[in-house]
């Protein structure tokens, strides 16, 4: 036999393995936090709010759905929104396109409206249009200042605007998180030398010139702003196999990107199941790129111009609306690939705006607030399920079950106040013992 234990030391040797193994708990939670917040950050879900400063400017009057008054950028991180995209024009000022009271987004307006955005929480996606006004797939008019370039020189002056802007938005403490190098480019970009069937037909440009354009804009991206994600931005069109072989020619081209971006609106791009499938042939042909839907929306009230009614799958009503954001959301996490979300103009709305000096000639159809009363509609709050189990995102916290208390904690794992500024991590405890965690600012 050995040496009689000592009672005391007995007890101190339980003590420290008791000690160990609430230690070793509590590694494992912090692990389990961070892997939380990693993957949180991935998952974005937000929308292009361009002109909210306009609408505020002119005294709209938001609410939510049930009367009560709320501030946008509030109100959308309440929803679980995390990230906003603005877009930038060269100078709007010189546009002759007559379409110009929503493509007034200069230099200076992104700098302020970027500042506002990330000291509210949200990631920030700045688009560069690469024109005086909109560009999408009919038109990417050459900036007035830029004609008459060479296409050697086209590719210089975009570096060197890219630069520029980047350079000026980090003087002003406004850096992006995502960055978009062009606006919906399925078919090139500063036309006629840069426009580009990927699929086939009779273009204006080259692939090679169009292709030399965004190299450049990636360029000054990468020196400027190395840690931010390059977004591609297509959009479906008639023909999705444009938006297949566009990625596939990017491929050939060597062209250095982060993300897939997409529009998608089904009054003109086609039922979900044709959605559907563009997704997993672009996640099979592209595994490694995640895919963020950049744009989409769908009707409240009137179906948006254009609209092709056999594509109609939805009422053009608020419970349409909504239906169409669930139904999109339910598709989405068929992807693993896919971890952004961004609704077209959500902040849109002229309640409380005189109409004699509106913000807009008419207004967008589409957005997450009722023009005739301010409201919030029911789409708003369907959104952030795209978050709640989501394979890549963040779990979320809609329960039936008694919640018996919340406990938070910093980014090290050490406890603190619900009240606490920054990032945390909130556990919350339920009536049958088991719990959920999130992030929480």
């Amino acid at each position: 036999m050995g040496p009689t234990p000592n009672p005391s030391q007995r007890e101190g040797d339980l003590e420290t393995e008791y000690d160990f193994k609430k230690m070793r708990h509590i590694i494992l939670f912090i692990v389990c936090l961070m892997a939380t917040i990693s993957h949180a950050q991935d998952i974005l879900l937000g929308g292009d709010i361009s002109m909210l400063t306009k609408y505020e400017e002119k005294g709209a009057k938001y609410y939510d759905i049930n009367g009560n008054s709320i501030q946008p950028l509030s109100f959308f991180k309440q929803e679980g929104m995390n990230a906003m995209r603005v877009r930038l024009f060269v100078d709007p000022t010189s546009s002759a396109n007559t379409d110009t009271k929503g493509a007034c987004q200069d230099l200076d307006y992104v700098i302020k409206l970027g500042k506002r955005i990330q000291d509210a929480g949200y990631k920030l996606i700045v688009d560069f249009h690469y024109s005086d006004t909109w560009a999408d797939p009919g038109k990417q008019t050459l900036p007035k200042a830029w004609e008459g370039l060479t296409t050697a020189q086209l590719a210089t002056k975009v570096y060197d605007y890219t630069t520029d802007c980047l350079q000026k938005m980090k003087a002003a403490g406004v850096t992006p998180d995502l960055i978009q190098t062009g606006n919906e480019i399925t078919y090139g970009m500063l036309w006629p030398t840069g426009q580009v069937y990927p699929a086939g037909g009779n273009a204006t440009g080259t692939m090679a010139n169009f292709t030399s354009y965004l190299s450049n804009a990636i360029k000054a991206c990468r020196e400027q702003c190395p840690q931010a994600k390059i977004i591609l931005h297509t959009e479906l069109g008639n023909s999705h196999n444009s938006t297949v072989v566009f990625f596939k020619k990017m491929k050939e081209y060597n062209i250095d990107f982060d993300v897939i971006g997409l529009s998608y609106y089904p009054d003109y791009h086609g039922k979900m199941a044709t959605f559907n499938s563009t997704l997993t042939t672009l996640e099979t042909n592209n595994p490694a790129k995640p895919i963020m839907i950049m744009e989409t929306g769908y009707g409240y009230e009137y179906a948006l111009p254009g609209a092709n009614t056999s594509y109609k799958e939805f009422a053009i009503t608020q419970d349409g609306q909504a239906e169409f954001a669930k139904t999109l959301i339910s598709t989405l996490k068929q992807h693993s690939n896919v971890q952004g979300l961004f609704w077209w103009w959500p902040e849109a709305n002229e309640y409380g705006i005189n109409w004699q000096n509106a913000v807009t000639d008419s207004w967008w159809n589409a957005s997450l607030f009722n023009n005739r009363n301010g409201r919030a509609t029911k789409a708003l709050y369907e959104l952030k399920n795209f978050l709640i189990d989501n394979p890549a995102g963040i779990e979320g916290i809609d329960d039936d079950r008694q919640i018996i208390r919340r406990e938070y904690y910093n980014l090290l794992g050490k406890p603190c106040s619900a009240n606490s500024k920054g990032v945390k991590i909130e556990k919350i405890i339920f009536s049958d013992g088991k719990t959920k965690i999130r992030k929480t600012i």
